[in-house]
């Protein structure tokens, strides 16, 4: 797995010695839930280091954010003395700090949290955006996704993405009762665990002609979803040795080293400038994208 690599830059040590340098930060894949404090503490841990740095400008979280959603109004309709207890509620409140320092916050659905809505991301003025979504870097175009859709030899998933992603289903399913959602929702949950056990870990991986295709009108290619995270160099063009880049992200892990403490474990994205000099009157500043290990002690 990636995050052993010793190739892979420390996060630590990145925000150590180049907090001035750090642009933009990509993760996918946190499964956030009440569920799983030691993933919400890390994540707070992740949003407060952010915030010191002086030059962010985005934190992009691409999908998967949460473990499940099934509406905003699960949230949202909480009285204000359980939004006040809600494991929710500081998370919403350091990303409104974050959004101050003059991080934008982009959020993107996932395959468990897709009825994200607008309304949530106003709590912290974050903005949700499509999937794929393009982002330029100087001469280069990254096209950032989930990851799901790449999947296509997963013929019965790719089919449930279909419906399930629909406006109509989803207007459908969002004006069913709140009790019923949260309860269609872990039935989901538990066959989607049932499936993994039963299906070839080929077939829940990205298809490599949809990869290709992804990556041809672009020059790099960055998601999560598949929780394998490594960088891959893609052939596009093999009669003129033409190969293009695929970072995958990896998911949010609780891992024990010992009995003495527990530790989270993630491989997240950062892009980080560098100042070019033109001539003596001029310089332009280069960003260049890379995996980085990110590890908290809980």
């Amino acid at each position: 797995m990636l995050i052993n690599d010793t190739a892979v830059t420390d996060y630590s040590h990145m925000i150590t010695t180049r907090p001035n340098d750090i642009r933009r930060v990509v993760i996918s894949d946190l499964h956030l839930s009440a569920d799983e404090p030691a993933l919400v503490q890390a994540f707070l841990a992740l949003i407060n280091d952010l915030i010191a740095l002086p030059h962010l400008k985005e934190l992009y979280i691409l999908g998967d954010w949460f473990d499940a959603w099934v509406g905003d109004d699960n949230y949202l309709t909480l009285s204000n003395i359980e939004m006040r207890r809600h494991w929710l509620t500081p998370v919403i409140h350091q990303l409104s700090q974050l959004t101050l320092s003059g991080c934008q916050i982009k959020v993107m659905h996932g395959n468990r949290d897709f009825l994200i809505g607008q309304d949530f991301c106003d709590l912290f003025k974050g903005t949700l955006i499509p999937g794929p979504y393009l982002l330029t870097l100087g001469d280069q175009i990254i096209r950032m996704e989930h990851g799901d859709a790449l999947c296509t030899d997963d013929k019965s998933y790719q089919r449930f993405r279909i419906i399930i992603r629909n406006p109509i289903t989803q207007y459908l399913l969002l004006k069913r009762p709140l009790q019923k959602r949260l309860d269609l929702a872990q039935k989901i949950r538990t066959k989607s665990a049932l499936d993994k056990s039963s299906k070839s870990m080929s077939i829940m991986d990205v298809n490599q002609a949809a990869v290709i295709k992804a990556l041809k009108p672009v020059d790099c290619l960055l998601h999560g979803h598949t929780h394998r995270p490594a960088k891959h160099q893609v052939v596009i063009d093999a009669k003129n040795h033409v190969t293009k880049s695929r970072y995958v992200l990896g998911d949010w892990r609780l891992i024990s080293p010992d009995t003495s403490y527990e530790q989270v474990e993630a491989v997240i994205a950062v892009t980080t400038a560098e100042i070019n000099s033109l001539d003596q009157n001029q310089s332009a500043e280069r960003e260049s994208l890379q995996l980085v290990k990110f590890v908290v002690k809980t």
